[in-house]
């Protein structure tokens, strides 16, 4: 048996003084839809997709992904950028590895008139146990 050695008294007579009363809210106004921005990332996106179709061609050749492993393998990251690098594509690629997978985000350019990317193609690939 538990001992208490504090006796605690709780006061449960809490006077409501608040009258619940349900607001009714106008409905939302939303701004008009304008597709000009996503219709620009469709675009973008697209020749992310093309790019990336590309790099796959190319890793799809034995002797380059021969090549890109061993790299990573030995932790040349330099390697594998100057390989990935040859490749001409004309997006920026990010190539991350493991022993286990690598990466490649493909993201479109900024410019001055759109300095943040629209856009962001990730490819995740196994290529290990």
């Amino acid at each position: 048996m538990y001992h208490y050695p504090y006796h605690f008294q709780a006061n449960l007579q809490v006077p409501c003084t608040t009258v619940y009363m349900p607001s009714i809210l106008p409905p939302r106004t939303y701004p008009p839809v304008n597709t000009k921005i996503f219709s620009e990332s469709i675009k973008s996106f697209r020749l992310l997709m093309e790019q990336g179709s590309i790099l796959l061609d190319r890793l799809g050749n034995l002797p380059f992904s021969h090549k890109i492993m061993s790299a990573a393998q030995q932790g040349n990251q330099a390697e594998v950028n100057r390989l990935i690098h040859s490749l001409g594509l004309k997006v920026p690629v990010k190539t991350s590895y493991t022993p286990t997978g690598v990466n490649f985000e493909l993201t479109t350019q900024t410019s001055p008139a759109a300095p943040v990317s629209c856009c962001t193609l990730t490819i995740n690939m196994k290529w290990g146990h």
